[in-house]
């Protein structure tokens, strides 16, 4: 099922159920003319094809990773798939959320309009212990802005952490690359992480590195100095946010000197993977648009990887009478 909205400066959205995927989002740039930002598909059919690599999906219920699939609660281990070589990715390969059919309503607030969608994970839905209660709500706002609000609840223990993982290009989707626009990212560490793409458990500064994105900076500036079997060929990196974790606060800005737009992205999570379409592979996306390598990027806030199996990261654990929650804001601004 699909859902689109129009606010009143005319920026545009539309979602479709399967994955709760945001699936169009036009902005203006600096003369008025729209453009849609993110990457995606014309119809939902394709949403479930091998093409979609979690475009504008939500994630879970683990978004990113979690070493060999496996983690400790409470004393007994689970164990999820291995869907990205040993490791489990994006809440599995085949009931993930963002493979699922969400149960979406449209709604039109004081707020501004939007769609609210809903699941109910099963217990031992990939491997996950508990049934999970999950809404998530896009509420598109004047003049061009798109809030996301994820909340859930267990009635067993389990671990939850969230995410939406939409790919952007301010030039437009089905721009050839993303390497030209500028980034800021408010993050004085990251997580440095081993060859499969797993943290090492330790928390780093990003001073004298590629990721030290504290200036703002051409994201091909860098980028080829990470070849290593650590870092692999191009930014796939999670970010230690600054300020207070559930404190919403600024976390990164996205520029296209071009166009003039710029994407300010705000969350209360502690962490921000920026991945930079490292995987893309010339796939047709909307209107025949062809999406190449690195012709567009994620800016996914969250917990951070492997949070499950070190102790020493913010926890991603959820117990009956809590509630989750996970506010992500983009905010379009011209220059």
């Amino acid at each position: 099922m699909e859902f689109q909205t129009t606010n009143s400066a005319g920026v545009r959205a539309r979602w479709v159920s399967h994955g709760a995927s945001l699936a169009e989002l036009h902005v203006p740039d600096r003369h008025g003319e729209l453009a849609d930002v993110v990457l995606g598909f014309d119809d939902e059919a394709a949403y479930r094809s091998e093409d979609n690599q979690h475009f504008g999906a939500t994630t879970g219920r683990f978004a990113n990773r979690i070493a060999g699939g496996r983690f400790v609660l409470d004393g007994r281990q689970y164990q999820l798939a291995c869907n990205n070589g040993p490791n489990h990715l994006h809440g599995g390969p085949v009931r993930g959320f963002g493979h699922v059919d969400w149960h979406g309503e449209a709604f039109d607030g004081p707020e501004g309009a939007g769609v609210r969608f809903h699941y109910v994970s099963p217990d031992g839905e990939e491997g996950y212990p508990g049934n999970l209660d999950v809404s998530v709500t896009y509420t598109l706002t004047a003049p061009s802005t798109l809030r996301i609000d994820y909340v859930a609840q267990t009635d067993k223990p389990t671990i939850v952490n969230l995410t939406n993982h939409s790919y952007f290009n301010l030039a437009g989707q089905g721009a050839p690359t993303v390497l030209a626009h500028r980034l800021w990212i408010a993050a004085d560490r990251y997580t440095p992480k081993d060859e499969h793409d797993i943290p090492v458990g330790e928390i780093a500064s990003v001073k004298g590195t590629p990721l030290d994105f504290r200036s703002p900076r051409i994201i091909g500036e860098r980028i080829a100095e990470l070849g290593d079997a650590q870092q692999k060929d191009g930014y796939d990196h999670n970010f230690v946010l600054n300020g207070p974790q559930g404190a919403l606060r600024l976390a990164a800005e996205l520029y296209h000197e071009p166009t003039g737009r710029m994407l300010r992205v705000h969350t209360d999570q502690p962490g921000m993977q920026f991945y930079v379409g490292n995987m893309l592979r010339g796939q047709r996306g909307k209107g025949a648009a062809v999406y190449p390598r690195r012709s567009a990027l994620c800016l996914e806030t969250q917990g951070f990887p492997d949070a499950p199996n070190k102790p020493q990261f913010p926890s991603a654990v959820l117990r009956p009478g809590q509630t989750y929650r996970h506010t992500c804001v983009y905010e379009f601004v011209v220059d």
